[in-house]
This record gives C-alpha cells, structure tokens and sequence, in this order.
C-alpha cells in the first residue's frame, strides 16, 4: 500500500509539473490542450522528460518533494525563458543556449523586457511548497545507511541513462515529429506552443549540432583569428548590392532544351555573361533541390554547411551569436548596410540571424507595402523596385551601400495552378520525351525562370544608368526540385558537382568598372567556385581581399582549391579529386577555424 502510494504521488506531480510547464507557454492553455486533445501522445511526450528528471533527482536527494522542487525549478525556468524568447524574438529556447548566459545577460540589457510576472510568481511558488513538503516529510532521525546512498545513486544514474537513451531515439525521431504535425511547420515558436514546450526542447537535443572538429584548439583558432593579414588593402568606393534569386538556374541550356535566341527564358543572363565588365560563375552551393538559407550561410560567413557537423541540416539553425560576416566587413568602412527578403521574419530565424550577422537594417514580407505576389510568392519585380528605392535613398544619403536580398517568387512547387486558374504557360520545346506531369513541372519553373531573367535585366539596366559606382552579384540559392524524371533527362551522372551548380553573375557599371580589381578573381577556367568563396572573392574585388585575416585567408584557398563539396574538391587547374588529399591540412583548417568562430568567438557588442 506504501508503494502504491508513493507511485501514485510520483505519477501526480510528474503530470502536476508538466501542466505547469505548459501552463507556462505564450498560448493559453486551452489551446494546448485541444491540440493535445487532438493527438494524445502528445500527453506522454511531454510528461515523460519531466517524470525522469522528478525520479533521478528524488532519488538523488533522497526524497520525492525535494526531487520535484528541483525538477519544478529547472524545467518551470526554461518555460519561463521559453515565454520569454518567444515573444521578444518569435524564437523558442534551444538546448543550445543553455551555453550563452553571457549571452543572455548581455540580451536582457539590450530589451525593455515585460517578465511573466504571473507565471514566474506561480513557479517561484510551487518551488518552496515542494520544499516545504519535502522538509515536513524527512525523517527525524536518518539513519546513516551507506549502501541506501549508494543504491540511489545507482537507480538515479538508471534513470538518468534511460532518459538519455529515449531522447537519442524516440525524441530525435523526424519521423514522429514530422507526424504530429502543426500549423505552421517551418515556424518554431509556433510547434513549441502547440506540441509542448518540453517534448520540442528534447526533440531539438541531437538537431543543428555542431561537431567539434578533430586536433581542434581553442587558442590556436583565436591565434589565427587575430594575426594580422599578410598584406594591405586599398578599398575601392564600390556599392555591392547581392541578389540571391530563389530556384535559379540554368538548366534550359542543357540540350535537353530546344530553347532559340528568339524564345530564350535567360536572354539578359546570356547577354551580361558575355559582357567585359562581368564575370560568371558556375557556383557550387551545400544543397540540391532546397536549403536556401544554407547558401545565404556560406555565402555572407564563408563557413561551410556541409563541414558543421554530421547532422546539421540548417546552418541557420546553429546560429546563435554574433558573427563574422560580409555585413561587418562593409559596416567597418562606412557602408549602409540591408538584407531583404519578401517572405516571413522567422524563416529560419532570418530575423535574428541577420541581427548576428550585423546587418544594419533588415526588412521582410511584415514591413514591405503593398506587396505584389505572383501566385502564392512575392513577384520578383516588386522586390527589385525595392532594391531601386534602397538604393536611390542611400545615395540621396551619401552613403555607400551593401544591399543583399532573397528572392522568393519561384519557390517551388510548380502546379499549373501556380500562378492561378486558367494562366496561359508558354510551351517549353524538349528534345526528349517526357510524361505530361514533367513536362508541367518544366513549364512552371521556366515561367518563374523568366521572371527571374526580367529582375536581372532590370536591375542591369537600373544601375547602368546611375554614375555611382555599382558591382551586382546575382545568383542562385539551388537548383529547383524538378522530379527524378525531368533531372533524368538533363543530369549528367559523371559530374560530382552539377546537381549542385547554379549561375553566377558579377556585373558593373561603367562608374565601377575602373574601380574593381578585376585582377583578383583569378578563377578556374570552369568558373566552378564554391559558395563560400563567393563572399571573399567580392571582398577581393572591391580592394578589401586582405579586410581581416579570415578574408585572406579564404582568397589563398580559393586559388588553390575553388570548390569543396562534401568528400570531393577541385584544385585550380579543374581536377576533381578527394577532399581527403593534398589540401586536407587546409579543408581541416578551415573547419577548425569555422568551429571557433561559430561557437566560441566573443563579438558581443559589435
């Protein structure tokens, strides 16, 4: 009857702490219990972290109220934070950031804060009743009983490793994940709230790891990070302006294509790639068919995606500080500095990647007037007249400007009904044979494929009528998700690199043309450069390739070895060969130092 009682009592403030940490999220409770309602595991995933913190620390403390007090403690202080980040920055908490108190010191300073005072005080007073209970119930007289400890100590070390055991399995699951579903899958905030804050802060334990990279050594990071670059600079007075253009691709030049001069979908790429004041590129991005926001990483740090960790799908994800990045290179000299992105803010957690980045302004789909769409998507038009005024007012403010945006329009996927009922798609002429359904895809994408030209061409065409200075980067984030059947049609099986290739242009205007080192590019006869490299080769450009000793050192690797992707790379003279060879010294290099800034490099306050 004893025990019976005590596991009753252990089952009911198991389920108590865990209604109170629910309790504590930015939603009302009735609305996490009708999701709950609606998928009743939901009730056990949420429970069960929590009744195996209450029994490890119970028998760690030797009894059950001092165990919840504890449990109470930890677990309503997450919440309570959870709450808490969510609504300053539409950002749930992360396993991660359980390794940034300075951080979040330095946070709590930097925002007027409005502190659940209701929640903090619920906790706050649920913690000394535990403690009050677990006082009232401790023995009088405790007889010193070693092998009692040491079996405590044991069942609690159990408990510990079964909960470990649970959280790299069941917890770490997609698969059960991906199945309970939410309202909004990409947006965080919004699974935390529904599907429960403790079952997604366990979920996240084994996601967007970074691994520590072999021989790695802090001070031997920051010795690098802080010697001084092996040559000078002599900046040139250039605006950059990047446009990452969604899907954009190439692939209608594939022979597979019976595209014409007269019908050509990328007549203004075409004619800026033979222009002399351009160079174009084949760029070789982290992902194929998707990862937009990984390109946008490797480009704007010049870390790798792929060399972050085994496990890392979203090195957006990883980011959690202040950062290195092109913004900062161009802030330190004077420059204006935006992102654009006509979608949401917390994609990917743009709106406080970009803050870490040092993006002096930042603007999405929430403060953009009078949107136009194509479809579902913002038009790739609309943005460009964006990019125009941004431009046109920073000139009206005599500052120089580094403007870097992503498209959106031609996300996939690509129904006829993409662009609504009844649009007209102009036919797509093929060599090959393919099924209605492809030939569909085809016809979609190469419709948004056009529209993506029409921005390039009118952004061409804007910034060589202005007597500023102007160097335009437009590229491609990956190729888009056409289907097996079409990529069938086009791949070429024997090219490591070509399902990751996507076109490159780097264009300027009569004023810039003078100005850019064109000297400095020094590219593979194959153009092929990996997209991490894309952001030290503007740097050395516009004067500034030796801006810190990072920047010199990506420009020396890229000579030598332009591409790294996964386990193979190209040297400079284009042969393909193993990433673990002559350069390996270098590639590990280049994680080890990666890993120092990412994790561990302080900029607070920059």
């Amino acid at each position: 009857m004893k025990r019976a009682f005590r596991v009753g009592l252990f089952a009911l403030l198991a389920l108590a702490l865990t209604a109170l940490a629910l309790w504590c999220q930015p939603n009302d409770m009735p609305e996490v219990l009708e999701s709950f309602r609606r998928k009743p595991i939901l009730y056990v995933l949420n429970a069960l972290p929590v009744a195996f913190l209450l029994l490890g620390t119970g028998l760690l403390l030797r009894n059950l109220f001092f165990g919840a007090a504890a449990t109470n403690a930890i677990v309503g202080a997450l919440s309570i934070a959870n709450r808490v980040k969510i609504e300053v920055r539409d950002e749930p908490v992360f396993p991660r950031d359980l390794a940034l108190w300075k951080e979040v010191g330095d946070a709590l300073g930097g925002y007027h804060l409005k502190l659940p005072a209701v929640e903090i005080t619920a906790v706050v007073c649920v913690t000394l009743v535990l403690l009050a209970l677990g006082v009232a119930t401790m023995p009088r007289r405790r007889r010193k009983r070693k092998r009692r400890r040491y079996d405590n100590l044991l069942y609690a070390g159990v408990s510990f490793a079964l909960f470990y055991a649970l959280l790299v399995t069941v917890y770490a699951s997609d698969d059960l994940y991906n199945g309970l579903e939410a309202s909004s899958p990409y947006r965080l905030s919004v699974v935390f709230n529904e599907n429960g804050f403790p079952y997604n802060f366990c979920h996240q334990f084994t996601k967007y790891q970074v691994d520590r990279p072999k021989g790695y050594d802090r001070a031997r990071a920051k010795a690098w990070d802080e010697a001084a670059p092996d040559a000078a600079d002599t900046p040139r007075p250039v605006n950059v302006v990047l446009v990452m253009n969604e899907a954009f691709s190439d692939i209608t030049d594939a022979p597979a294509f019976g595209f014409t001069p007269d019908n050509d979908p990328l007549s203004n790429l075409h004619a800026i790639q033979s222009d002399a004041h351009a160079l174009s590129l084949r760029l070789v991005v982290p992902g194929f068919a998707g990862g937009t926001a990984n390109t946008e990483f490797d480009v704007f740090t010049g870390m790798r995606t792929n060399a972050l960790g085994a496990g890392t799908t979203s090195a957006m994800r990883t980011v959690n500080r202040n950062l290195d990045s092109l913004f900062r290179v161009f802030a330190a000299d004077g420059y204006k500095t935006m992102f654009y992105h006509p979608g949401n803010a917390w994609f990917y957690n743009r709106e406080n990647v970009y803050r870490w980045f040092g993006a002096g302004e930042t603007r999405f789909i929430e403060a953009m007037p009078d949107p136009e769409y194509r479809g579902r998507w913002v038009a790739d038009n609309y943005l460009a007249g964006l990019i125009e005024d941004a431009f046109s007012e920073a000139m009206r403010q005599n500052l120089p400007l580094f403007h870097a945006s992503t498209t959106i329009q031609n996300h996939m996927g690509y129904p006829y009904s993409k662009y609504g009922d009844g649009y007209e798609y102009p036919p797509v002429p093929l060599n090959v044979e393919v099924s209605p359904e492809a030939r569909e895809t085809l016809e979609v994408y190469v419709e948004g494929l056009r529209d993506a030209d029409k921005m390039l061409g009118r952004l061409r065409d804007f910034f060589a009528a202005r007597t500023e200075p102007v160097l335009l980067v437009y590229y491609g984030d990956h190729l888009p998700y056409l289907g097996d059947e079409a990529y069938s049609a086009i791949t070429n099986p024997d090219d490591v690199f070509f399902n990751y290739e996507t076109p490159c242009v780097l264009w300027a205007n009569d004023a810039a043309a003078s100005l850019l080192d064109w000297g400095a590019a020094q590219l593979p006869d194959n153009g092929r450069l990996s997209a991490s490299f894309l952001g030290a080769l503007i740097l050395d450009l516009t004067g500034r390739g030796h801006a810190d000793a990072w920047a010199a050192f990506l420009n020396g690797l890229r000579r030598r070895v332009p591409v790294v992707q996964n386990q193979f790379c190209m040297l400079a003279d284009g042969t393909v060969t193993d990433a673990d060879g002559a350069f390996s010294g270098d590639i590990l290099k280049w994680r080890q130092w990666s890993y120092y800034k990412l994790t561990q490099k302080d900029l607070r306050g920059k």
